[in-house]
């Protein structure tokens, strides 16, 4: 936990910087994957067939011009809940992910007929699907110093909820490893899908983009038909061979610097005892501290992304898609730094204002919710003003 180490404390300067501290050799990398971050791909590079956008930061971009952030971009997700309460992500369909855009018309090029075509069109959801899901892009701000925490820590927030707080204690995600081939603790995602920033890094390539590399080679077949990519996909090859693009993506969010802290006040600093006293930092813990890190920017920082990074049963605040690790009704407890700057809240953004957000809560979250509505009036705008200043 936290109180047990003794770190440097870690705050970021701006939206989009690098971390503070970082090394001439580690700058150059951040800016590198900066560069690849912002570069626009095309179907040369390997994009597609279907894919969500060309580019990273198409859909992390700001507060402004910062390169980083979110957009409030809306992804698709969907499935079928079945009676037995099973999940079918109708991966057979294109799902769950759906991608909606494609790169359109393609000749054939490999044998009975390379004079042939193909239209690849964008994915639709199928008319099996029951549960149809819209989620944020996140964030990336300050994502290194999340991939630095230990396991050990992590699981060690879990058990203490277990202990002091059962009813809304959160659990570990424990995904695999693609590097290692081992379990993992994920923490990255809104159900926490992937362990490392590489990882998630090389999902977003394939997933998002469309390309295949050396953790994710299968290309996604397009509304769950694979038959026309081998003829007609035009880069059925590894499109990033080495992974030297999503090694630099990873690179990028490595080090790129927390969200700046806001103004604080008299009433700031209330309400973020109010915040502690109706309970949200049970599951938003203010602060964790990384592990011993051969980048001295992320060795033992103590920093404060308000996350415990474990999933919880949120009721009917989940979005009904089982995914990895995570059930119908689990999601990551969301880090709340950077919060003053988003324009939607949740993760289908259907909240405008954090009010709205605590009072969406539901689940593990009701009873936190509940008792921000009964605070004086005072009181709740004391804590909400504490949340504007993250």
């Amino acid at each position: 936990m936290a109180d047990r180490a003794a770190g440097t404390e870690l705050i970021g300067s701006a939206f989009g910087a690098p971390l503070p501290g970082l090394g001439t050799e580690e700058l150059a990398l951040f800016e590198e994957g900066r560069t690849a971050f912002m570069q626009e791909e095309d179907v040369a590079d390997g994009l597609g067939p279907v894919f969500n956008e060309a580019s990273c930061v198409a859909c992390h971009l700001g507060p402004g011009s910062a390169v980083g952030g979110s957009n409030g971009r809306l992804e698709t997700r969907f499935g079928k809940a079945n009676g037995d309460g099973t999940f079918d992500p109708l991966a057979a369909k294109g799902g769950s992910l759906l991608q909606d855009h494609a790169i359109g018309m393609q000749i054939g090029h490999t044998p009975p007929d390379p004079n042939s075509s193909f239209d690849f069109l964008a994915e639709a959801i199928p008319a099996e699907a029951n549960v149809i899901a819209r989620r944020r892009t996140t964030p990336l701000f300050g994502l290194g110093l999340v991939d630095a925490v230990p396991d050990g820590e992590i699981r060690a927030i879990a058990f203490a909820q277990r202990l002091y707080a059962p009813s809304i204690a959160g659990t570990v995600a424990v995904v695999q490893d693609l590097t290692t081939g081992k379990a993992a603790v994920g923490k990255f995602g809104w159900k926490n899908g992937n362990p490392t920033l590489f990882q998630f890094s090389a999902d977003a390539y394939l997933n998002e983009m469309g390309i295949t590399s050396p953790l994710f080679p299968k290309e996604n077949c397009p509304q769950g038909d694979c038959s026309m990519l081998e003829q007609y996909n035009p880069r059925p090859d590894l499109n990033d061979g080495d992974g030297a693009d999503v090694l630099a993506f990873a690179n990028f969010m490595t080090f790129l610097a927390p969200p700046p802290r806001g103004l604080r006040s008299p009433s700031t600093d209330r309400g973020e005892k109010l915040f502690a006293a109706v309970g949200c930092a049970l599951c938003h813990v203010p602060t964790l501290v990384t592990g011993r890190n051969a980048v001295a920017a992320l060795d033992r920082r103590v920093f404060h992304p308000y996350s415990d990074f474990l999933l919880h049963d949120m009721g009917s605040l989940g979005d009904g898609i089982a995914q990895g690790a995570a059930g119908p009704r689990q999601m990551r407890t969301a880090p709340l730094w950077g919060l003053r700057v988003s324009k939607t809240l949740l993760h289908d953004g259907r909240a405008a204002t954090p009010a709205e957000a605590i009072h969406a809560h539901d689940g593990q979250g009701r009873a936190s919710r509940e008792r921000f509505a009964r605070l004086g009036r005072a009181d709740r705008a004391a804590l909400l003003a504490f949340l504007g200043s993250l």
